[in-house]
């Protein structure tokens, strides 16, 4: 019988940590109007002033932005916007 091995309990934290960041990403676009394909379509991606205006509204944007970022599962694209990574998605 092969077992899989464990996660070290970093990289388990790490992870429900960035799922739950995607989640709430998520229900912060929908409250402001986009849809969650805004950030996961490589081309299109929040823009700056959209990133300003969720940061405005005392949401968790920044930590979650922040979480993802250093995760390399979002970031900002060629356009100047943010977008997920392929990991992100």
């Amino acid at each position: 019988m092969n077992a899989e091995p464990s996660r070290p309990p970093s990289e388990v934290a790490a992870h429900i940590q960035l799922r739950r960041c995607l989640l709430t990403v998520a229900n912060l676009l929908a409250e402001g109007g986009h849809v969650l394909e805004t950030i996961t379509l490589p081309r299109c991606g929040l823009a700056k002033r959209e990133m300003k205006a969720l940061e405005a509204r005392g949401t968790e944007w920044s930590v979650c932005r922040k979480t993802l970022e250093a995760s390399a599962a979002g970031g900002i694209n060629p356009e100047g916007r943010f977008v997920l990574t392929a990991l992100g998605r």
